[in-house]
């Protein structure tokens, strides 16, 4: 059976209630009481949409083959690129925030993607360049709400949403992205 471009793999038995499974490939089983209607499956598949096509979009990443490492050229390459890219985000966002800065450091780091010290310099890691444009954009603009609010209060919140309405997406896919693409310096 397919649903929403899923295939789902349905196992009818003498059970009593249904129940999903996503396997470690993104396969989805769904496993159904013998007498539940195909109507029934579906309904209760619609309910669970967006549980269904997340955990088997995790699973296919999981499993797909591993990125290469970078090697210390392609790092460098990348620092390069952002020392470029990101001080002109930073300036077209501090204007817009009435914020000013220090000096900013571009670095390959194991755990933060940006920072923004007390003395107002900002840290951003190389490896944004990796990302989606939307995503560094977001990186940036967190930063640079630190100059306004150090903290990560609800008006430093409220902050970020004004400047960047979807910054809650872009904060999940480096969520979720992010360690792979760390994975690429630093392993698993």
């Amino acid at each position: 059976m397919v649903f929403e471009g899923l295939e789902v793999r349905l196992v009818r038995s003498g059970r009593r209630t249904a129940a999903i499974e996503v396997d470690r490939d993104g396969g989805v089983v769904f496993r159904a009481p013998a007498r539940m209607t195909e109507k029934e499956i579906l309904e209760i598949l619609r309910q669970k949409s967006a549980w269904v096509h997340s955990h088997a979009e995790k699973a296919r990443q999981r499993s797909a083959p591993a990125q290469p490492p970078l090697t210390g050229e392609e790092v460098r390459a990348l620092a390069r690129q952002a020392a470029r890219d990101l001080p002109e985000r930073a300036a077209f966002h501090a204007r817009r925030l009435q914020v000013t800065y220090g000096r900013i450091t571009i670095r390959c780091q194991k755990t933060r993607w940006g920072s923004c010290s007390a003395e107002g310099n900002l840290n951003f890691n190389c490896l944004l360049m990796l990302c989606p444009e939307r995503v560094r954009e977001y990186v940036v603009i967190h930063e640079l709400c630190h100059r306004k609010e150090m903290n990560h209060s609800r008006r430093f919140w409220a902050l970020v949403e004004a400047m960047m309405p979807d910054w809650a997406a872009q904060r999940a896919w480096l969520k979720e992205q992010g360690p792979v693409l760390l994975a690429r310096v630093y392993g698993s």
